[in-house]
């Protein structure tokens, strides 16, 4: 009698590499369907309205200045609508600068003598909090208004990176590690930064290589010879000290977990922002999270460290206003924490997640693509939250509003 041998099973290290392969191949050949010929993001004109809004002047300001010839030349499509790149918005700015009235406020908003790097920290301990999408369109919206800006992806995940058009395990870019690693292959940030298609805007990436320095970490703080290990905390404040003129704020996408790279990341901010989405587990995982935090921050300020802050506030994303139980929680909250939440939530809206099917922001795509309406109540939110943190950081900076 012929016994069968058994069907050997796939090993499940063997099955998940190979899925993994295959998604990220699908996910490249995406990409260079979606930002032919080379998977380059580039991106769209800017409407006159948008144009105006991001400038600070009034739409028939900027028409005139058209009629008149001054500035630049917008594209005008049929029916005499025009639109500008946003190189032509940054050219724009630095126009209206030089020839404006010298009591009028000024349009480029870079650090004046006296001010400092701002640092923010976008935070969450757990995932799902729209802490990327905060970071990513906080980014794109500072630079849109004038300022200079660094984004540094934190989260060995690497989305802020992907909304970027970058494919880590393929593109082979340096990350923030290459900056941060304690052993003597450490490269200056200055090889690391990437510039983006938003002008202003440049970008230090992530990679799954970021998750080593989770366990370098606690072997550096071990070596007797290590000075590095015994003040981890201050890795991305020292890197930061190496282009500090180059930017006026820095946005740091932290991951979502307490460990070195988030603490190191506080460590080096002057402002923190928390993303919370208004449900029950995840007020209770944010409470969790700050009494961890606190507890170790303690312990790193008794050690030598410092986090001093000129803000922190706590933004309610992904908030549904007609959803009884989150306005319940909104209001449970600033009972609470009134003074420390930004005025304004993040509604939860289908014209950000329909932007991010093709690694896209609301910034980037086409309006044409959605639902007008959708689109617009969706920007609306996104711009009232990124001008009370502008705002916010021109008033650490002692500017008035």
């Amino acid at each position: 009698m012929n016994v069968l041998a058994p069907v050997s099973k796939p090993l499940f290290d063997d099955t998940i590499l190979a899925q993994g392969r295959e998604i990220s191949r699908k996910l490249n050949q995406l990409r260079f369907e979606t930002f032919p010929p080379n998977a380059r993001k580039t991106l769209r004109q800017f409407s006159l309205g948008e144009a105006a809004y991001f400038l600070g002047v009034s739409t028939s300001n900027l028409k005139k200045l058209h009629l008149e010839g001054k500035g630049v030349e917008p594209t005008i499509h049929a029916g005499g609508r025009r639109t500008y790149s946003a190189e032509q918005i940054m050219e724009l700015r630095h126009w209206l600068d030089r020839h404006g009235r010298a009591d009028v406020k000024k349009y480029v908003p870079h650090r004046r003598r006296g001010e400092k790097l701002q640092v923010v920290a976008v935070v969450n301990f757990k995932g799902g909090s729209g802490k990327t999408t905060t970071a990513a369109h906080l980014a794109q919206h500072l630079a849109l208004t004038g300022h200079r800006v660094l984004a540094i992806d934190l989260d060995p995940q690497a989305s802020l990176s992907a909304l970027h058009g970058i494919q880590p395990e393929l593109d082979k870019n340096p990350s923030i590690y290459e900056a941060i690693r304690y052993d003597d292959e450490r490269k200056l940030i200055t090889d690391v930064i990437l510039p983006t298609n938003f002008p202003g805007l440049e970008l230090v990436p992530a990679s799954l290589e970021l998750q080593e320095y989770e366990y370098d970490t606690p072997l550096a703080m071990q070596d007797k010879n290590s000075v590095a290990g015994k003040t981890f905390w201050n890795r991305i404040e020292k890197v930061l000290q190496e282009v500090d003129d180059r930017y006026d704020v820095v946005v740091i996408d932290c991951p979502p977990q307490l460990g070195y790279l988030t603490l190191t990341a506080l460590s080096a901010a002057s402002s923190v922002l928390i993303t919370v989405h208004p449900q029950m587990l995840d007020l209770m995982s944010m409470s969790q999270f700050l009494l961890m935090l606190g507890d170790i921050l303690k312990t790193i300020r008794q050690a030598g460290g410092e986090v001093d802050l000129d803000w922190f506030r706590y933004l309610i994303t992904r908030y549904e206003p007609t959803d009884v139980p989150q306005a319940q929680m909104v209001g449970f909250m600033q009972s609470m924490l009134a003074s420390q939440m930004l005025k304004t939530p993040m509604l939860k809206s289908t014209a950000i997640s329909d932007a991010g099917l093709t690694k896209q922001t609301l910034y980037e795509v086409e309006k044409s693509g959605m639902n007008r309406a959708t689109y617009d109540r969706a920007m609306e939110s996104m711009e009232a939250v990124n001008a009370e943190i502008r705002e916010l950081i021109h008033g650490a900076w002692g500017r008035a509003k």
